[in-house]
């Protein structure tokens, strides 16, 4: 008789382990697709507890194909889907750009210090706020302060994620894991924390991790950029566009300075047409723009598309056949495509065979042809200083083209230019804007508070953000990764098997059969060093739940402060870095930062080594062990 068929939770167990360590193996080879590998996990777990069925107490199946499946109605899969919603609204209407530029502005365009400042802002704000909320609020900075520093986004979401998870180890309420863990205690009959209880300890853990995730950890992310180009190559080229100067607005009355305009900056005013008069460089200080001049200018995208949202009339070019019908008077605003909400900016190439070559924009009709208006021209061969309209068009030119994206996506099959397709992005909807950020408030002040639980106000504001039009249902349902759903329903369905068939029980056991009677230091850096491990397989709050306890009878075993334990178990818990599955903040920004299973092990590993060796370290020290 072997020992399995002795003992049937032997044998479920190790089987639990085999699939725990097959998935890993699969998630961070990526043999296959991430979805189908947590699809096969659910699958397997579910036939293998059908066919040696868990009973509980009252004999029924503790593990049964309704339990594996209840991770995805679990709150937290909702509450992460429903923030992932509420961040592409804020995105789209840049609600939060002014922070980054304010982060960049202070950093005086140093790209080393504005990372430091939003990091250690990010890492301040945890510690009074729960983190989830706070990676949501700063992804979309992030990401602007990314483009602002020509870096990759996949190098500034992780770093905003770890250093949102270590400030939250600072204080009770700097994450959910620590108020848990408190609460378990309590119902334990042991002392709870207090708010401040382990902020000395937690800085000194979250300080080294800080020093690791801004000096270090960018220089192991990979430069995977979204466009497929360099930012700073997109950055250099120069389009040729026109700005026409209307009643009242921005550059009416604008003046030059020693020849110049400073209030464009990043701006090139090639030449002012005024009538039949035509102006060049350097300007005399008396010419003041007026109502119906035109200025030929000279920019990059990025400050196209900064001119563009702030006065998108005066950037888009006029054409004779608009003047003519009146296309741009109310009643043709509701209908003509490129004066809708929901706009985007691409380009377009014009191939050597394409009617367009040697046309206008006055005579080539494209507007009205495809519904897309184009704004500026970039030619490389030599200065313009003519109108966009005036401009005859050859093979080789890149238009900078502004429309919906579904009449960008349809330029695929045009014959008469080639859509780069890297280049399509969203403009943000500016008008909306304070919609979005007061949604957003409302969240979390909401969440912050305890007025509602922290998944009523998210679901809530992502119901918002649609019912408002900050975002379209289509939007919104394209904000939500599969990636996430899966990877956190096969997640919780393998924290279940292991918590359930006294896997978590038996690796405490080893840990302390292994350790033996080393001093209570050993057994104490032991412990962190297996609750943060299991927290990157198993989910942060599954581990603290099931490690509370485990920490108090320990404690009491080698006659030593449960506080330390428990302590050991909120810093243990939240080192969830080396795996995406371990807690939420990871999962938020894996579809931002584009990021594989792999990046985590090879990134997170360290920093978890890192906080495990400061504690140890300074543990013994601060709890007089």
């Amino acid at each position: 008789m072997t020992a399995f068929s002795a003992d049937p939770a032997l044998l479920q167990m190790s089987l639990v382990f085999a699939v725990i360590a097959a998935a890993l193996i699969l998630y961070a080879t990526e043999k296959l697709a991430l979805e189908v590998t947590s699809l096969l996990v659910i699958v397997t777990l579910m036939a293998l507890f059908q066919a040696l069925p868990v009973r509980d107490a009252d004999g029924a199946n503790a593990l049964s194909p309704t339990v594996l499946l209840s991770g995805f109605a679990n709150p937290a899969l909702l509450t992460v889907l429903a923030l992932l919603i509420l961040g592409e609204g804020l995105s789209r209407t840049g609600a939060l750009d002014r922070v980054a530029i304010l982060v960049h502005q202070l950093s005086r365009g140093s790209a080393l210090l504005s990372f430091a400042v939003a990091l250690l802002l990010v890492a301040g704000t945890s510690a009074v706020l729960n983190n989830i909320p706070v990676v949501v609020i700063f992804i979309p900075i992030m990401q602007a302060l990314a483009v602002r520093n020509d870096r990759a986004a996949a190098r500034y979401m992780m770093p905003l994620s770890f250093a949102a998870i270590l400030g939250g180890m600072t204080t009770l309420i700097g994450s959910s894991t620590n108020l848990l863990v408190s609460s378990a205690l309590m119902k334990m009959g042991e002392q709870g924390f207090d708010f401040f209880s382990f902020t000395v300890p937690g800085l000194v853990v979250a300080g080294v991790g800080l020093v690791y995730v801004i000096f270090a950890l960018p220089r192991l992310m990979p430069d995977r950029r979204t466009t497929g180009v360099s930012l700073r190559a997109q950055a250099a080229r120069q389009f040729k566009a026109q700005i026409s100067v209307e009643p009242g607005d921005r550059f009416d009355a604008m003046r030059p300075v020693s020849g110049f305009f400073p209030e464009l900056p990043g701006v090139t005013v090639l030449s002012i047409e005024r009538g039949a008069e035509t102006f060049l460089p350097p300007y005399e200080e008396d010419l003041a723009l007026a109502p119906g001049d035109v200025l030929v200018i000279a920019a990059t995208r990025e400050r196209l598309t900064e001119l563009f949202q702030s006065t998108p009339h005066s950037l888009r070019p006029s054409l004779a056949a608009d003047r003519e019908a009146g296309a741009e008077d109310a009643a043709v605003a509701d209908t003509a495509p490129w004066l809708q909400a929901g706009q985007s900016l691409a380009e377009v190439m014009v191939p050597p065979n394409s009617r367009l070559v040697g046309l206008t924009l006055d005579r080539a009709g494209f507007r009205y042809r495809h519904g897309c208006a184009v704004l500026g021209v970039e030619r490389r061969s030599r200065m313009m200083r003519r109108r966009l309209v005036d401009i005859a068009l050859e093979a080789g030119d890149i238009l900078l083209i502004q429309g919906r994206r579904n009449e960008i996506d349809a330029l695929r099959g045009s014959q008469e230019v080639v859509l780069m397709e890297w280049s399509a992005e969203d403009l943000p909807q500016a008008h909306l804007a304070q919609r979005a950020a007061a949604i957003f408030l409302a969240v979390v002040g909401c969440a912050a508070s305890g007025l509602v639980p922290t998944e009523v106000a998210a679901l809530g504001g992502a119901t918002a953000m649609i019912l408002f039009g900050v975002v379209s249902l289509d939007e919104a349902v394209r904000a939500i990764d599969r990636k996430i759903i899966l990877l956190i329903a096969a997640a919780l369905a393998l924290g279940l098997a292991m918590q359930r068939t006294g896997g978590a029980d038996f690796l405490a056991e080893g840990m302390l059969a292994l350790v033996g009677d080393a001093s209570t230091p050993v057994v104490l850096s032991a412990f962190f060093l297996l609750v943060a491990v299991l927290a990157n397989v198993l989910s942060t709050k599954a581990t603290a739940v099931l490690f509370t306890p485990i920490a108090a009878s320990v404690a009491h075993h080698v006659d030593a402060p449960v506080e330390a334990f428990a302590v050991a178990v909120v810093f243990a818990a939240n080192c969830s870095f080396a795996s995406p599955v371990g807690y939420q903040t990871n999962l938020l920004v894996m579809a931002p930062g584009g990021y594989r299973f792999l990046d985590f092990v090879k990134a997170g590993s360290p920093l978890l080594i890192l906080c495990w060796l400061a504690f140890s370290l300074f543990a013994p020290v601060w709890f007089d062990l």
